[in-house]
């Protein structure tokens, strides 16, 4: 591939990552208006639940028989798939249908996400891929803004060409994705991979029950109950797959859906668990910041999506300028170090927020959690990439990948059981504060605050001190536009659950630094893994570290020699016999 060939690859990949991306955060800010037309309000977790268990389960999936039968032919299927799952999508008539086209886009999505990677590290080497990595990572940012403003965009439109607006959500997929077909059908040009086709269809099986169960339970742990006997069945059903995925991926050895070689390497195993810490921290910390900016500081999703730009320039600033520094030195340890300090110290600044702390200081906290976050992402990818044998590059990649989704997914799960946990105490303690009743009593007794509709939902629950700890369970909708004395007591014990929600993920962010320290980064190869497989199958003129078999027989040229006198063993220059070798001139069927 020529560099233009390539450049236009990776402009292709990045179009499919960022259809991926896009897709996880734009359908958040039309749920609603989406849930209310199909009359399913109470059924929106589960069209959310299913992208997220499809995707996250078919991720090491993709990258395994990628390895098998080439990146090409399952990143086409990935992007169609993906595109089939957006147009069935858009065609909704209930609730549970979305939900079921959302799992088909799911499918598709996984390898949209873990596939890129893989091509770009067949492509470039790893010095070299560092500066690109950035551009991908800045893609994921600037997704997570962009997604809530067209999620918006479309859901506030009756309709559009004739479609109603919130279809738009998952149409507008079409172009995008269309391009990025076209693009790599017509760019990326391969060889194809000489890889086992021995496929492991019961470790996929088992992975898919060991997930299934545990991300379903994450998901809809608040609404069943964490000891409910649907959550017991998940734990069980849960627990055995993975015990059996385990034994399975060790009976099938180099041909497991992942291998379990892999975790031999130091590097590997290390990033992966960092990996998985890191997942924790970052989804904790993105999915308690819009809540702040929407419940505490009042902003709708339009305006929380603008207010979150210091983290995705921070987490942009830091993915391309770390990349361009691997890029030159060929050194990274530093980066793991400085990333998880840096996030600690974000979510230190987050965890300690109250309710009426200024917003710049949110925004700084926000900085510094994209400058963090920009430094691990592609530096912990780079290092699982570099640590494995090309033949394993793909599996490698989608294993880091799913590892740090699972991490991402059971942050998630926590941080959400965690706010909604302490909400039953902070909220009550909130109210019983001093300062607040005193303003609440001043409110209560004004006629046009009574007389005002915005507050009847607070007076209604001042009603009822017994449920004041469950008010923001379902619904905050109510404290918009109410008088702000009577909604800070809901404000500040929010901002105190979300609180304990960000020390969590300190506490995460400070044991994922505490590992980056015994991080051990060999350098950087010099060559892509396509070429590096390459030169190891041929076995030309050196020795590697990463050789996947034994040498082949190279032919002999046979030349009509005449030996001198003195040298007619060959030792010395004149082209004796048993000077021909592998990697010599004469006998090197490439010269």
């Amino acid at each position: 591939m020529t560099r233009r060939q390539i450049m236009l690859v990776i402009v292709g990949l990045m179009f499919a990552m960022f259809l991926s991306s896009l897709s996880q955060t734009v359908v958040g800010t039309a749920m609603r208006t989406i849930a209310d037309d199909l009359q399913g309000l109470d059924q929106q977790a589960w069209v959310v639940t299913a992208f997220l268990i499809t995707s996250t389960v078919v991720t090491p999936i993709y990258g395994k028989l990628s390895d098998i039968f080439g990146r090409r032919p399952l990143f086409i299927f990935a992007i169609i798939l993906f595109l089939i799952g957006s147009i069935a999508s858009s065609f909704s008539q209930s609730m549970i249908m979305l939900a079921a086209f959302r799992a088909l886009q799911g499918l598709g999505a996984g390898g949209l996400m873990s596939l890129p990677l893989a091509i770009m590290a067949d492509v470039l080497s790893p010095r070299e891929r560092a500066k690109y990595q950035g551009y991908f990572l800045a893609i994921f940012g600037v997704s997570s803004v962009l997604g809530p403003l067209i999620g918006g965009l479309f859901a506030g439109i009756d309709s559009f060409a004739g479609i109603e607006g919130w279809r738009w959500v998952f149409l507008f997929n079409l172009p995008i994705g269309i391009l990025a077909l076209w693009m790599v059908s017509k760019f990326l040009h391969l060889p194809k991979h000489s890889g086992s086709a021995r496929i492991d269809w019961w470790g996929a099986t088992t992975i898919v029950l060991a997930v299934v169960p545990l991300l379903l339970v994450a998901e809809q742990g608040t609404t069943w109950g964490w000891t409910s006997p649907a959550a017991l069945v998940c734990y069980a059903v849960g627990l055995v797959s993975a015990v059996a995925f385990v034994l399975i991926q060790r009976a099938m050895g180099p041909d497991a859906l992942i291998p379990l070689a892999l975790f031999r390497s130091p590097t590997f195993s290390m990033a992966t668990v960092i990996g998985v810490f890191v997942g924790i921290a970052m989804f904790s910390g993105m999915m308690m910041i819009p809540f702040v900016l929407q419940i505490v500081h009042h902003m709708d999703p339009t305006q929380a999506g603008f207010m979150m730009i210091p983290m995705v320039a921070g987490m942009m600033f830091a993915s391309i300028g770390s990349g361009q520094v691997i890029s030159r030195t060929g050194r990274y340890r530093i980066f793991p170090i400085a990333g998880t300090a840096t996030m600690a110290i974000a979510l230190g600044i987050l965890a300690l927020l109250q309710y009426d702390s200024p917003i710049w200081l949110l925004m700084i906290g926000q900085l510094l959690f994209g400058l963090g976050l920009g430094q691990l992402m592609q530096t912990l990818t780079i290092a699982s990439q570099n640590s494995v044998e090309p033949r394993d590059m793909g599996v490698a990649t989608s294993s880091a990948t799913f590892f740090r989704q699972l991490g991402g997914t059971a942050g998630t799960a926590a941080v959400f059981s965690l706010l909604y946990g302490r909400l039953p105490t902070t909220l009550p303690a909130a109210f019983d504060d001093p300062s607040h009743k005193s303003e609440m009593a001043a409110a209560l007794g004004d006629p046009n605050v009574i007389a005002d509709p915005t507050n009847s939902r607070i007076l209604e629950v001042l009603q009822n001190p017994a449920d004041i700890g469950h008010a923001l369970n379902s619904d905050s909708s109510f404290l918009t536009g109410a008088d702000p004395r009577l909604a800070a007591p809901f404000l500040d014990g929010f901002a105190q659950a979300t609180a304990a929600a960000f020390w969590l993920a300190l506490v995460v962010s400070i044991i994922a630094f505490v590992l980056s320290l015994f991080f051990k980064t060999p350098p950087l190869r010099e060559t892509s893994a396509l070429q590096q497989a390459l030169d190891d199958d041929k076995g030309y003129g050196r020795e590697t570290s990463h050789r996947t078999g034994p040498l082949p027989t190279a032919p002999v040229v046979v030349e009509t020699l005449q030996p001198a006198d003195d040298d007619a063993g060959g030792d010395g220059d004149d082209g004796g016999v048993g000077d021909a070798g592998v990697g010599d001139e004469r006998t090197d069927p490439a010269k």
